[in-house]
């Protein structure tokens, strides 16, 4: 039976224009395509999905047009709503404009995911063999930061609680973001969230001073480096950097999310933090060369993925042999 991955984090619609560039001050761009998705929290969960985990959903979505899209979204890729909608507002969104190098720039405004009470959480119930998880998004709005902070110290000691902190980590006040690293068993989060907890240095240095002074109860970390792959750390001592994979990058949107997602997926089929790793660096390789936040691959693509990747890697060691 798989693990199930229950998400606390916050879902959001995003309204996703593509543009040559980013227009300059009292400027106008006319986008060259335009979509509306499910985005946020539904990408990381996307990604639990298709690679193999069952995931629930146990933050809020909205009452009005922006929620019932999002639900939709989460009937169709099989993701559970533990909770009812928020009879407060409809849920939140997010203008993302993806520029021609594949960059992205955001504006969001939240909506129901910003607001908790710990009734609204009462339906949100944990048992053994559950990972949960949240970002910083959530534990960044004033309305529902406190009562996720008490939520996850409350959690069950044997239940795997990963902690992405996002870079709206300077929103989240220190008080909240120390209880809950305190709680932390695996974090994720790239160089700069990395350096914003732990304090300026190289990435195996940062990694040391997170599990040290940070994530005291922590299993590992992980630093995700963009298209160089990641470095995992574990509490035990021992640190390495995984390599990323050279790909042609199209759109970076939801790169993050798809490796957070990859990697909590394989670590709960017993698959070591390292390997993992490896596996969620080709989730998120395979991500960013097709469009859309929710752009995760299937176990089955990331298996074929490094398949070929090895026998290209065996080709050159036996052609280097040759040639020596």
């Amino acid at each position: 039976m798989s693990a199930r991955l229950v998400h606390v984090g916050s879902a959001v619609v995003d309204y996703v224009y593509r543009i040559d560039a980013l227009p300059a001050p009292g400027t106008e761009k006319t986008a060259t395509s335009y979509a509306r998705v499910a985005g946020g929290g539904f990408n990381m969960m996307v990604a639990a999905s298709r690679t193999g985990m069952k995931v629930a959903f146990g933050g809020q979505l909205g009452t009005g047009p922006d929620g019932d899209f999002l639900r939709a979204a989460f009937e169709a890729e099989g993701i559970e709503t533990l909770t009812p909608p928020s009879p407060l507002m409809d849920s939140g969104n997010c203008v993302a404009m993806i520029s021609g190098d594949a960059e992205r720039t955001f504006v969001s405004w939240p909506g129901a995911e910003s607001r908790l009470t710990l009734d609204m959480m009462a339906p949100v119930q944990v048992v053994a063999g559950d990972w949960v998880f949240t970002s910083g998004y959530t534990l960044s709005y004033p309305g529902s930061r406190d009562v996720l902070a008490d939520w996850i110290e409350a959690l069950p000691a044997d239940i795997p609680f990963v902690f992405d902190p996002t870079p709206v980590i300077a929103d989240i006040p220190r008080t909240i973001l120390d209880r809950v690293l305190a709680r932390t068993t695996w974090l994720s989060c790239n160089t700069n969230e990395a350096a914003e907890i732990a304090g300026a240095g190289d990435a195996q240095t940062v990694a040391i001073r997170l599990l040290a002074e940070h994530c005291l109860k922590a299993e590992g970390v992980v630093i995700r480096a963009g298209a160089h792959g990641c470095l995992v750390r574990i509490a035990d001592g021992g640190t390495r950097a995984i390599p990323g994979f050279e790909v042609s990058a199209v759109d970076t949107n939801g790169a993050g999310d798809a490796h957070i997602g990859a990697f909590v997926s394989a670590l709960s089929r017993g698959m070591p933090p390292c390997e993992a790793a490896r596996y969620a660096n080709a989730g998120a390789a395979l991500s960013v060369t097709r469009h859309g936040g929710s752009s995760a691959p299937t176990d089955a693509e990331i298996q074929e993925f490094l398949s070929h990747r090895d026998q290209e890697t065996t080709a050159h060691g036996r052609e280097d042999a040759t040639a020596t």
